[in-house]
């Protein structure tokens, strides 16, 4: 599954390249990469701008897929996903904050205050939860997501408003990776990898978790050390995904399925396995973004959202969703 989904996002990265509003001859692209010419437009057009934007397709499908995962194995909730808990709300919130009151932040900055308002955004959520009578529940968590995020994105657009961000705010808000720029790429790679990495380490113990707190402290995971650990690392993925593309919402919720439906419920496959899916979902949600009222394009968050919302509803009504 990893070797053929690799090898699936290799060349989708070069059909990725080649088609838009300027279509491109893959023999082109191949010379732009290997042979680059500075005075020919099109090799300027691949290394510049589609490059960059393919690679940013795979990280950001790949953070949003691991982060829906292991929120999926630690909560032991079908429906977990750092979209409809909150932290991409909580996230596009910091980034508004810092393009109203500290407008000459760094990108590194940028992803910093996205990593906060996604941590504050899931402190929310799991304290409205964890304060109700009968504790945290899958349907809790969710209806608590649903309103973090209208509170979070609510805030976004009025500062947006007020501040006359609204056309700074609109690519966030619609979600995109239309630009992306090797700079942000410098700083977002290595932050997203790393976090990748953690969790597939963190794989064996999510797997436990997975099976419940209690099987999982009697066969002598620490689950306080693993949770801590595999949130920082949901929030570093959800906050640096968004600060580079918006709150793309379901990807983190439809990818692990897919997932588990191919490899088990293993997350030391699961994890990989998302991360691949992920990048190669988003990588043809991009070019379905551009063909399909050509040379304009649809938001890839409008995309997603016509996948989501009907997959949200089929495990909403499934149940368990295939969990123990």
């Amino acid at each position: 599954m990893l070797v053929g989904g690799l090898g699936a996002i290799v060349l989708s990265i070069a059909l990725s390249i080649s088609v838009g509003a300027a279509d491109i001859r893959l023999a082109t692209v191949w010379d732009a990469l290997f042979a680059y010419d500075a005075q020919q437009t099109a090799h300027a057009i691949v290394r510049d701008l589609r490059l960059p934007r393919s690679l940013a397709d795979v990280l950001v499908g790949a953070a949003f897929a691991v982060a829906g995962a292991i929120m999926q194995g630690m909560t032991r909730n079908p429906l977990a996903d750092s979209g409809l808990l909150g932290l991409n709300a909580g996230a596009i919130f910091a980034v508004a904050v810092c393009f109203a009151f500290f407008p000459g932040l760094s990108y590194q900055a940028l992803i910093l205050w996205s990593f906060c308002g996604a941590a504050v955004a899931a402190a929310l959520v799991y304290g409205i939860t964890a304060l109700t009578r009968g504790g945290v529940t899958p349907v809790r968590l969710v209806l608590a997501g649903a309103a973090v995020s209208a509170l979070f994105t609510s805030l976004s657009e009025g500062i947006a408003l007020h501040f006359q961000l609204s056309q700074d705010l609109a690519f966030w808000f619609a979600g995109g990776v239309a630009g992306v720029k090797w700079s942000q790429l410098k700083w977002l790679a290595p932050w997203l990898v790393s976090a990748i990495l953690v969790a597939v380490f963190l794989s064996r113990s999510i797997t436990l978790l997975s099976l419940g707190d209690d099987v999982a402290t009697g066969l002598g995971q620490k689950t306080t050390r693993v949770k801590l650990a595999g949130a920082a690392v949901v929030l570093a993925l959800a906050g640096g995904a968004v600060s580079a593309v918006g709150p793309i919402g379901f990807v983190g919720l439809v990818v692990p399925h897919l997932a588990r439906f191919v490899v088990g419920v293993d997350y030391r496959a699961v994890i990989p396995c998302s991360a691949v899916l992920g990048g190669l979902l988003m990588i043809w949600a991009d070019i379905g973004a551009r063909m399909i009222n050509p040379p304009y394009e649809t938001p890839i968050g409008v995309l997603f959202a016509l996948i989501g919302v009907p997959f949200f509803l089929y495990v909403a009504r499934k149940g368990k969703g295939g969990f123990v």
